[in-house]
């Protein structure tokens, strides 16, 4: 790893340090929580939709765990608005690892993850296709 890794090192220290969207949102479409209890890790996610229903608005987090795991939730959410819930579902792990920019060892993959499978979760309850109380990494 070179120099493009250590700037994207710097990249999450400052998205862990300041958070960007994080709050609670008022009047979200649909909000969900999840964990990661093999490191401590708790998010919940604020969705706003658009108008049409199947855009996203707005995006916010709020929730306590480590630099990994808060980073990606607050990068999610500069990412997410003007994606549509398709495009959410579509979404898997290689697409947040290329958004953080390096590599996440296996220990630390559940993590990275959370913020986007309890996105997605929230979305699936919020179109009547899951019915789940919170999101967890662990199987």
């Amino acid at each position: 790893m070179g120099m493009g890794s250590d700037m994207y090192r710097q990249q999450i220290l400052d998205h862990y340090k300041n958070p960007r969207n994080h709050g609670e949102l008022e009047e979200p479409t649909f909000s969900h929580v999840g964990e990661n209890p093999s490191c401590g890790d708790t998010i919940k996610i604020d969705v706003r939709l658009d108008d049409d229903g199947e855009t996203i608005e707005y995006v916010s987090f709020s929730g306590d765990g480590c630099a990994i795991s808060q980073a990606s939730a607050s990068m999610l959410t500069e990412r997410l608005p003007g994606t549509t819930l398709d495009e959410l579902d579509a979404m898997d792990t290689d697409d947040v690892v290329e958004m953080l920019g390096v590599d996440i060892s296996p220990m630390r993959i559940k993590c990275a993850v959370l913020a986007e499978k309890v996105v997605q979760d929230g979305a699936k309850i919020h179109g009547g296709d899951l019915e789940l109380d919170e999101t967890t990494t662990e199987e």
